[in-house]
């Protein structure tokens, strides 16, 4: 007679950890030259996506539904036709290589990694240490001086990313901000809620510090969301305390009060006196929207914004952004994107590519928000999961208004779209059973779920559980 361990995957090390370095080497301080462009957390990713494969030709099985394999995939019928109107073979495999993995390959890979609920949390807890690590760095630049320069001082948090990837904090800081808030509004024992609830109102603060106006407009809107999706209760007790943390922050101590309300009063300030950076992004956002009506099925090629920005965009464009400060010397970054994911697209890949990205994209919200309901409905495990999950997705499709891909930051948008995907395309359709007991995780209980079996996701160790 054979005897059923249940706890045997606990002594199983989790496949997701190699996600988590990922996560973990983007706290690494860049090297020399390497401010803008790909770090090591990159190269690591590209071992996630090895592992990954390796991990699904040992086991053997269809390791996605077609549903979900297709949610997936559905980025690359933009991008073939895309690369076959690039400009040369290097723009093409270039573009093609960078989409691949931020949209595609990475995501998928942290989808098949994550076992479960507790893997999920593990990495939702990995972004918000990342996020105060780059916080805390951040705060020191501001206290110092020693950050990015900002108005003549070099006031701005930027963290370890470097003045040429300004937002690269900001982006780290808001992603551990979205998750931590989820983590609150979750389910899970008072003193986790507790700890999640501090690092929220702790990220706060490197958070206004980096002065990115796009980082704040889609923070609010997610943390708005998310607390109307907890319940009306919890978003009224909520707003109150971030209230008085912000009376706190800001009135009590004073925090960058001065900098702070003209960044604040500069975002609508489109048509009356609108800084350089405001006039150089609309004037790129209308160059991208002249290069889409030339060829609007397929776009000007992967790659192509920066060839085809001159001859779009009017003499109001400047020569380029000024950057210094934070260990790096003056230097003119060049503007070679619109700076909107959505118009980047558009420009480049056409309505072809911006549907096939953005379908997938949305079809991801609505199957993460259909999981969420599910959750709500039946009172069972999994609320933080879900809110996180949906956070993450509405705040990145909302900084992609005002951002788009490039520096070494990108690589967490993937996995932030990996951890959303895993949501909406497994965690969310287990999540309609009732309440356990013992616990809210399938390991818990000391069998794998029925859905993960089917779809080949359980693998060694959920046949262990």
């Amino acid at each position: 007679m054979t005897l059923a361990l249940p706890l045997a995957s606990r002594r199983t090390p989790s496949p997701v950890w190699p996600v988590v370095a990922v996560v973990v080497l983007l706290g690494l301080p860049l090297g020399p030259g390497g401010e803008g462009g790909a770090g090591p957390a990159d190269a690591v990713s590209a071992l996630v996506v090895g592992f990954c494969v390796v991990r699904l030709l040992r086991q053997r099985r269809r390791p996605l539904s077609r549903g979900a394999a297709v949610v997936l995939a559905l980025p690359v019928v933009g991008l073939a036709f895309a690369a076959v109107g690039a400009a040369s073979p290097g723009a093409a495999l270039t573009g093609l290589g960078r989409y691949l993995q931020v949209f595609v390959l990475v995501p998928a890979a942290v989808v098949l990694l994550i076992r479960d609920r507790a893997d999920f949390r593990l990495l939702a807890w990995a972004f918000v240490a990342l996020a105060g690590w780059e916080g805390a760095v951040g705060v020191h630049q501001y206290v110092t001086g020693t950050g990015a320069s900002y108005q003549g001082q070099q006031i701005r948090a930027v963290g370890t990313f470097g003045a040429q990837d300004v937002m690269g904090m900001a982006t780290v800081v808001s992603f551990g901000l979205v998750c931590a808030v989820g983590l609150a509004l979750g389910r899970a024992p008072l003193r986790q809620r507790g700890i999640a609830t501090a690092c929220a109102l702790a990220l706060l603060v490197p958070l206004a510090l980096s002065f990115s106006r796009g980082a704040w407009i889609a923070t609010a809107v997610t943390v708005a969301v998310l607390l109307c999706l907890a319940g009306l209760r919890r978003a009224l007790t909520a707003g109150a305390v971030a209230l008085a943390a912000g009376v706190v922050l800001v009135g009590g101590f004073g925090i960058g009060t001065a900098m702070l309300q003209e960044r604040i009063a500069s975002i609508t300030q489109v048509t009356d006196a609108p800084d350089q950076s405001v006039t150089d992004r609309y004037t790129m956002w209308a160059a991208a929207g002249d290069m889409w009506r030339d060829r609007p099925l397929t776009g000007v090629g992967l790659k192509g914004f920066p060839e085809h920005r001159d001859a779009h965009a009017s003499l109001a464009l400047s020569s380029g952004s000024d950057t210094e400060g934070a260990g790096t010397a003056y230097r003119k970054q060049p503007l070679l994107s619109p700076h909107n994911m959505y118009l980047l697209v558009l420009a480049e890949q056409g309505l072809v590519g911006l549907l096939a990205l953005a379908g997938s994209w949305l079809a991801l919200l609505v199957c993460a928000l259909h999981g969420l309901w599910r959750v709500r409905r039946t009172g069972g495990p999994g609320l933080d999961c879900a809110l996180v999950s949906c956070g993450l997705l509405i705040w990145q499709l909302t900084d992609f208004f005002y951002a788009d891909i490039g520096g070494p930051s990108t690589v967490l948008t993937a996995v932030c779209l990996g951890l959303a995907a895993w949501w909406a395309l497994v965690g969310g359709r287990e999540a309609g059973g009732p309440r356990r007991p013992s616990g809210d995780t399938p390991e818990a209980t000391g069998s794998a779920s029925p859905l993960r079996e089917r779809h080949g996701l359980a693998g060694p160790e959920g046949a262990a559980r």
